[in-house]
């Protein structure tokens, strides 16, 4: 293991974080508000001191191997949770260390759980602290650092592969820092666009920017106590609405829309599943809902919300689809699960992931029928490595592991089978509201400390899909040297 290396690298991604906070740190300023200024100020002040030691000397050997990358992003992901929890203690905003954590980890891993009873009434810095942490998990700091670091060599993909969600993980553009680089440049595109529509549609320029932020990251932390339902404006939320689901698609399709090949981005498999997905489930709610609301545009709007907000893995509210139908209810639980696009800002299994599920199904029934039929698996027109296949396989099962583990031991709080099982679903897909005492206009503030830890370690493992937080116990990953 190259420690030094793992080291420099999660020093400097401190210096970073410390530099994001100057940002909520101006608002506490400009707003005057003094206990948060304090905050944020002595959170930067010892997360520049702590990064500044762990990269004071820039290591001779700079190679970073496959499970070295893995370690650093679970890490680092560790790292900045904790750090990013100061800002919370020291100002007050947030009663109780576990408390601050568990905002914290749901912000930077865009699920959107919050322990919060009472929102508005926070310190505006403090907002926007919750919303921008959104906004900076839902590319990956990790990606932002390939970005700004003046060396990067081709073996720092590990990095990107660790960080990306998605089962397949490729450059866009020959180098890894010009692909860091340009998918920063359309999250940031995508980003002003948004609140622009939101601002000249006649939200407040602050609402605007922390509602994009918390969008951008497929997140879903409000300022409103109601979530996006408190401004009732059907146009912020159809504009919502559309970027949810530009956020939640494979962003290598907004590359392929720089270069103009629009063929190949009508050709992708995992769109119009995810495309077809969207109005099926849209379908079916506003036909299941259409006599709890007085028109079909209304009934069709708030359907289209929440399946954008609940399979992007957003989380926003404009309705307490808690007290809808059990079949609306059932599809929304559905979705929750399958979550968003591979290469997205979005959670879930991903699409790209039930397609290789049903093709590998189709190809095993293939099998039965014609035991001498070679049968190979292919999506968008490309083979599918078997390896890739595999890794899917096992992704899946680990994946329904997680659910049944972290299912029984927040049991041990004793709440019923609905809010216990709903609550696991949307933190390991971080998606953020469940059902019952979960519901859209609930919190997880009722949970023990312990219940809290626990679902933090599932929002982690569904952010960095699994596998580089599980790396982290294992004691051969430590001990082992590569040459």
């Amino acid at each position: 293991m190259n420690y030094h290396m793992m080291a420099y690298i999660l020093g400097n991604i401190l210096r970073v974080e410390g530099l994001f906070l100057f940002f909520p740190g101006l608002i506490a300023l400009f707003y005057g508000e003094r206990k948060a200024l304090f905050a944020f100020g002595l959170t930067i002040f010892i997360a520049m001191v702590v990064g500044s030691i762990l990269s004071k000397a820039e290591p001779k050997n700079r190679r970073i191997y496959g499970r070295e990358g893995f370690i650093i992003v679970a890490l680092a992901w560790i790292i900045m949770s904790f750090f990013g929890a100061m800002p919370f203690y020291f100002s007050g905003a947030i009663q109780g260390a576990v408390n601050c954590f568990f905002e914290t980890v749901s912000g930077f891993t865009t699920t959107g759980a919050s322990i919060l009873t009472e929102i508005e009434g926070l310190p505006m810095s403090i907002l926007f602290w919750r919303s921008f942490t959104h906004w900076i998990g839902g590319m990956g700091i990790l990606v932002f650092m390939l970005a700004i670091m003046p060396t990067v060599d081709e073996r720092s993909m590990h990095l990107m592969r660790a960080e990306a969600p998605g089962p397949v993980v490729s450059k866009l553009v020959p180098t890894v820092k010009s692909t860091a680089k340009l998918l920063y440049k359309m999250y940031v595109i995508l980003t002003v666009l948004e609140i622009v529509l939101l601002f000249f549609g006649g939200m407040p320029l602050f609402d605007s920017i922390v509602n994009t932020f918390s969008t951008a990251g497929t997140g879903g932390f409000a300022i409103k106590n109601a979530s996006i339902a408190a401004y009732e404006n059907s146009y912020y939320e159809y504009v919502i609405t559309i970027f949810m689901f530009l956020f939640s698609v494979n962003f290598n399709l907004y590359y392929l829309l720089f270069i103009k090949d629009v063929k190949n981005i009508f050709k992708n498999e995992e769109l119009r599943y995810y495309f077809f997905i969207i109005l099926g489930a849209i379908g079916m709610i506003t036909i299941n809902i259409l006599s709890l609301y007085p028109t079909f545009e209304s009934a069709f709007r708030h359907a289209a919300f929440q399946v954008l907000a609940i399979i992007s893995t957003t989380g926003f509210a404009t309705a307490n689809f808690d007290v809808w139908p059990e079949l609306s209810k059932t599809v929304l639980v559905i979705l929750m699960i399958i979550g968003a696009c591979g290469g997205s800002t979005g959670g879930g299994i991903k699409v790209s992931r039930l397609i290789i599920l049903l093709k590998m199904a189709g190809r095993e029934i293939r099998r039965i029928v014609h035991p001498r039929s070679v049968n190979i698996i292919k999506l968008d027109g490309h083979k599918v490595d078997e390896e890739v296949v595999h890794g899917v396989a096992g992704f899946i099962i680990v994946y329904l592991f997680l659910i049944l583990g972290s299912f029984l031991l927040i049991s041990i709080n004793n709440y019923d089978f609905t809010t216990s099982l709903s609550s696991v679903l949307t933190c390991l897909g971080n998606v953020g509201p469940g059902l019952a005492k979960v519901g859209p206009i609930e919190n997880y503030s009722f949970y023990s400390d312990f219940s809290k830890l626990v679902l933090c370690f599932d929002m982690l493992l569904g952010r960095l899909e699994i596998f580089p937080i599980i790396m982290i116990f294992s004691p051969s990953v430590w001990k082992r040297s590569y040459m």
